[in-house]
């Protein structure tokens, strides 16, 4: 994607580039590592400062580099993502680091920028990205895998999330992925406004 698309998202309608339920790209680094892995498991906490959660199971790389880091990023991946969204969702960068001397963004070709406040890569492509730094926990991260963080920067693609809302209309290959199982995927469908009843 042409970075002339991202444009910062204030950090009080932070929560809106997660509301609606996407499966992210959870990407860390540490001490010149990097990994990136997929989670079906994050949400918006909390508008100012924003928060989020993620849960990341004990066995991924990702966790041990957001763990000695305190930093991390949610790529927000779309349609056109979904073979990238699985590949690094079913492999391990260890794996991938011991047997190829590679990271998972280099084994698979994956293109990254610079973020503004953490180190963590940042994955083009995205529709959206929120760079965190972690709120340590310890209980909940070896009790229920859970991750707590503050929202510090935000960026979101201008085609499809602009003025604090999404509108995916037009741009089916920017939809955002839902993940049911299996490698299974939904997409977000058509938008339905609302309105208040009367009594």
């Amino acid at each position: 994607m042409s970075e002339s698309f991202r444009r910062p998202v204030p950090l009080n309608k932070a929560y809106r580039l997660l509301n609606h339920g996407p499966t992210v790209l959870v990407s860390a680094a540490h001490d010149g590592q990097r990994n990136i892995m997929a989670a079906a498991w994050a949400m918006p906490l909390d508008f100012e400062p924003p928060k989020v959660a993620v849960v990341l199971d004990k066995s991924t790389w990702t966790r041990q580099l957001l763990e000695v880091s305190g930093t991390f990023v949610l790529n927000v991946p779309c349609v056109n993502q979904a073979d990238i969204v699985q590949t690094v969702g079913s492999t391990s960068g260890l794996e991938i680091n011991r047997d190829q001397g590679q990271d998972k963004f280099q084994a698979y070709g994956l293109q990254t920028f610079a973020g503004e406040q953490v180190d963590a890569p940042m994955l083009d492509g995205c529709v959206a990205w929120l760079e965190c730094r972690l709120l340590p926990e310890p209980r909940n991260h070896e009790q229920y895998d859970l991750f707590l963080a503050e929202v510090i920067a935000a960026q979101a693609d201008s085609r499809v999330f602009s003025d604090g809302r999404w509108h995916f209309e037009g741009h089916d290959g920017l939809r955002t992925l839902h993940h049911v199982a299996g490698g299974h995927f939904l997409t977000i469908g058509d938008p339905v406004d609302g309105k208040t009843l009367s009594v």
